[in-house]
């Protein structure tokens, strides 16, 4: 068994709150497992950074979440390191983090996503790109952040500051009504499809990590057939875009007009949550899985591309 591993946390996105939240819970996890563990806070100093990673450990455990953690840049600097560490690789975490691209790749292994394009914050600021209702979207963060639903009746977006933070490139999507599902990977094998219900507005950042804003339903109550074609779709993904170790892939589920309904893809998450509300480890123990059992397993399936 492995015997030192080294918890990155924290990071330079929007979601260094969320990281600190699950590099901690991580932490203590694989102590409970018998693994020697080391927490390093990650900030903006790469030299820091290179030195908490001397001796080097055995393995990172990659518990950072959103730009520089997940979209292949720590992947890319632990590579040069010889450094196995967990989640997805370079490329896939690359790919994954964007959307757009993303969209694509996963078109071609034929899952279906909603309808969009990408518009600059002054395409959208002059008039709707597309008929509402819509949803807004930064092209490369995670857990929600920056994503507004723009409903008939609402008045024109004017959160031009918030939307310049988030880059010079927008995804505008179809909103799809109904419901939020999600499933998590383990290697190349679904866990369960989760319902989630906000208790107010959409499943956004706030509902994701405050206790009592979301309902999780596990396994969710939707039809067999349903149940089978999310996780597949999740698998193909996960396939797809050439990841390994955990991922969590979300769907919107259209039931409102007829049944079975439709299922359509938003996003494949290679560095999902694993705070204590978080999805992955509410699956993995409905899946009979503990904590420290599952963050075990991330641990000994840590790897290298190159």
């Amino acid at each position: 068994m492995t015997k030192n591993v080294t918890v990155l946390m924290g990071g330079r996105s929007a979601e260094r709150e969320v990281s600190m939240d699950s590099g901690r819970a991580c932490a203590l996890a694989l102590r409970e497992a018998g693994y020697e563990v080391k927490e390093v806070v990650v900030d903006t100093d790469v030299a820091a950074l290179l030195r908490a990673l001397s001796p080097k450990p055995d393995v990172v455990f990659n518990a950072l979440h959103g730009r520089w953690g997940e979209d292949g840049s720590v992947q890319g600097l632990l590579e040069l390191l010889d450094i196995k560490y967990t989640h997805s690789g370079v490329m896939a975490s690359a790919l994954a983090m964007d959307k757009v691209v993303s969209k694509h790749i996963v078109a071609a292994a034929g899952i279906t996503s909603p309808e969009g394009r990408i518009v600059t914050p002054e395409e959208l600021m002059a008039g709707d790109p597309m008929p509402r209702p819509y949803v807004v979207k930064p092209v490369n963060e995670g857990s929600s952040v920056g994503v507004h639903i723009v409903q008939p009746g609402d008045n024109h977006p004017v959160f031009d500051d918030e939307l310049r933070r988030l880059g010079d490139r927008l995804l505008i999507e179809q909103f799809i009504p109904g419901r939020e599902l999600t499933v998590s990977v383990m290697g190349d094998k679904p866990l369960a499809v989760t319902e989630i219900i906000p208790r107010v507005g959409f499943y956004d950042y706030r509902a994701k990590y405050t206790e009592g804003k979301a309902d999780h339903v596990v396994p969710a109550e939707i039809p067999d057939s349903t149940t089978q074609d999310a996780l597949a779709a999740a698998v193909a993904a996960h396939k797809a875009l050439g990841c390994r170790g955990v991922t969590r892939s979300d769907f919107r589920y259209d039931d409102t007009q007829n049944s079975p309904g439709e299922l359509f893809y938003l996003e494949t998450n290679t560095q999902p949550g694993m705070t204590a509300l978080s999805l992955v480890p509410e699956q993995a123990r409905y899946l009979g899985m503990s904590f420290p059992d599952l963050c075990a397993w991330m641990v000994e399936h840590a790897a290298c591309d190159s």
